[in-house]
């Protein structure tokens, strides 16, 4: 199991970013969460497989219509055996 850090940049607040994000990650099989940060920008952490969470990065990358990503910032973390992907405020 990996953990990655996420910060997006873009249009990510207001276009159901979070909800696209939470859908996606389950569907991934990954855990975690996501949310939305006071400078506009969404904030998540994502653990799983590697190749889900590779899978994972190229979608937060590309993000849901109506959001226009600038960039996405990943930091390696410590997986934390959490159970469920969730959204937080």
């Amino acid at each position: 199991m990996i953990r990655r850090h996420v910060l997006v940049h873009g249009i990510v607040q207001g276009v159901g970013f979070r909800y696209s994000a939470q859908r996606e990650a389950e569907r991934c099989g990954l855990v975690g969460w996501v949310r939305n940060r006071p400078d506009g920008t969404v904030e998540c952490e994502i653990e799983g497989d590697d190749a889900s969470v590779e899978a994972m990065l190229g979608w937060l990358a590309a993000g849901p219509p109506g959001a226009v990503i600038e960039r996405t910032d990943v930091a390696v973390t410590a997986p934390l055996g959490e159970v469920a992907f969730r959204i937080t405020d």
